[in-house]
């Protein structure tokens, strides 16, 4: 299969169709960075990963990224890495993912996307895996260790279903990877923004501006800046130049440490530095009930 093009990825064919897209877009039209945060499936179990899910929309998440806990998480760092273990060590399966996605999706209005390396994906069936996301309410994937030249079949099988596919860029990517990258992408690109392993940081680096950069010279509409970021301040500071800020590990110890109560207060003081005129947002975007608009 060819590469969908470019207008197809990322472009103005999907903005309607794009969940991923839509969110952004409307941080966007409210000058403000989208923030997005991530959470691990089943930690410490999947009725307390849907709660806080939950609190994190209603507390001025725009997208929320839960991952599958995975055996070998090569691109996780500690915090993330002990409650994958735990997930696992409870007996979260693969099949479990989608129920985490439907109790979000089903009383907020937040995009949820999946988080996963893509052997639990070829294990369960591209196809499978796609359907029943889309029937979940998922809307779309992140695949850190998948590119898009053996996606071939999942760019056939998203394209399809109208689900999200972010691929990943870093400070390394090469030119032409980054356009191969940003031309099979729909929703978002997730620039990475140091080279290494997720944790929260005191500082994000140089790196990110320039990535984020390299991917709007490649093409790419909307591109999202994660790993390292933990500070209302560092969203801010992100937020001035990419199109959304992703905060993973902080997010993770704070669920760990205080429980639901405790994420939607970091989501809110994480919120306060989405905006780009210096008002705070305090998450009010998303109706205070929780339901759909």
């Amino acid at each position: 299969m060819t590469t969908p093009s470019k207008d197809q990825a990322t472009g103005p064919a999907h903005r309607g169709g794009s969940r991923a897209a839509a969110a952004i877009d409307k941080a966007h039209r409210e000058n403000r960075a989208a923030l997005i945060g991530y959470l691990p499936a089943g930690f410490p179990d999947v009725r307390t990963t849907i709660e806080a899910g939950i609190a994190m929309a209603r507390n001025g998440m725009d997208l929320i990224e839960v991952g599958i806990p995975y055996s070998d998480p090569v691109m996780d760092g500690r915090v993330i890495q002990e409650a994958t273990v735990e997930a696992l060590a409870n007996g979260f399966t693969v099949s479990e993912i989608f129920s985490v996605v439907e109790g979000i999706t089903r009383t907020t209005d937040a995009a949820v996307l999946v988080m996963t390396y893509w052997n639990p994906v070829m294990r369960m069936g591209v196809r499978e895996f796609a359907e029943r996301l889309a029937a979940a309410g998922g809307a779309g994937l992140i695949t850190p260790d998948l590119i898009p030249d053996e996606a071939s079949e999942w760019l056939a099988v998203s394209e399809e279903l109208g689900l999200d596919r972010v691929f990943l860029v870093a400070p390394s990517t090469s030119p032409e990877r980054m356009r191969t990258t940003v031309d099979a992408s729909r929703g978002f690109v997730y620039a990475v923004s140091v080279m290494g392993v997720t944790g929260a940081r005191s500082s994000v680096g140089a790196a990110a501006e320039a990535v984020v950069s390299a991917a709007h010279d490649a093409g790419a509409e909307r591109v999202c800046v994660g790993l390292g970021v933990s500070s209302s301040a560092q969203v801010r500071e992100i937020g001035a130049y990419a199109d959304g800020v992703i905060v993973g590990t902080a997010l993770v110890a704070a669920l760990r440490d205080g429980g639901v109560e405790a994420v939607a207060e970091l989501t809110r003081e994480l919120s306060s530095g989405t905006s780009r005129d210096g008002t705070a947002h305090d998450g009010t975007g998303h109706d205070p009930a929780g339901n759909r608009a």
